[in-house]
């Protein structure tokens, strides 16, 4: 019997220091973002551009580009997604200022020029958005429009019910909670669905643990109904894991 006990109480230590380093591991794949500044620069699009630098919410330095329409309509903020920058979005400027609407794209914090070390994907990038949105609007700006880019479609939605400075968003190939991403990433990588699920649990509270927040708060799906009646075109690819 008591080696019973001994065998199974080292069992449950392997079980736990295995669960401790792979959660450990992805949640700091998670917070820890690669930097990325590939994707050319508005020269590269005959766009005349000005580089811009304002502050989030919480005083990180955020560094982007203002692209200037003639005779504007309003403005259009593009957001990247995950481990991006503002660079590979430059291709869908052109075709909004050739419709007369100035473009800013930006990097969000521990992303591409901007500062931090640390992304929380959504929730404190929702500040990001509302410094860009601010910094738009002392421009003598006051109709915006987001376009999101997977994580960044998750933060237009998620942001865009705090001001009604926002008049629309498109959100192309976003996701609704976080938890479900960090599950699906945890699959991928051969962990069964009931697993997975318990280990993103796991991670999206020690993630939010170590950045000081509640991540679901700010789970778009949480937040989408607030949007109306101002409009939401939701892009998405059938195969798109």
């Amino acid at each position: 019997m008591l080696t019973f006990v001994i065998v199974l109480l080292s069992g449950l230590t392997v079980l736990i220091v295995a669960a401790g380093w792979i959660v450990t591991f992805a949640v700091n794949r998670l917070i820890y973002p690669s930097r990325s500044l590939a994707g050319g620069i508005p020269s590269d699009y005959g766009l005349p551009c000005e580089k811009v630098s304002f502050p989030s919410l919480d005083g990180t330095t955020l560094r982007g580009w203002f692209v200037r329409a003639t005779n504007p309509r309003g403005t259009v903020i593009f957001c990247h997604g995950y481990a991006g920058s503002k660079a590979p979005d430059l291709q869908y400027a052109p075709r909004f200022r050739e419709h007369g609407y100035n473009v800013l794209l930006f990097d969000f914090r521990a992303h591409g020029e901007s500062n931090g070390d640390k992304s929380s994907l959504v929730y404190y990038e929702r500040g990001d958005l509302l410094a860009a949105i601010a910094y738009v609007q002392q421009h003598g700006i006051n109709q915006v429009g987001l376009m999101g880019f997977s994580m960044g479609a998750a933060v237009a939605v998620a942001t865009a019910p705090f001001t009604e400075s926002v008049r629309a968003v498109i959100a192309d190939s976003g996701f609704a909670e976080l938890k479900t991403v960090v599950s699906h990433g945890l699959q991928k990588r051969g962990f069964p669905p009931l697993i997975a699920s318990f280990l993103a649990v796991l991670v999206i509270g020690v993630a939010g643990h170590r950045l000081g927040c509640h991540l679901p708060d700010s789970d778009s799906l949480r937040l989408a109904n607030h949007l109306a009646p101002r409009p939401l075109l939701i892009i998405h690819g059938g195969q798109d894991q």
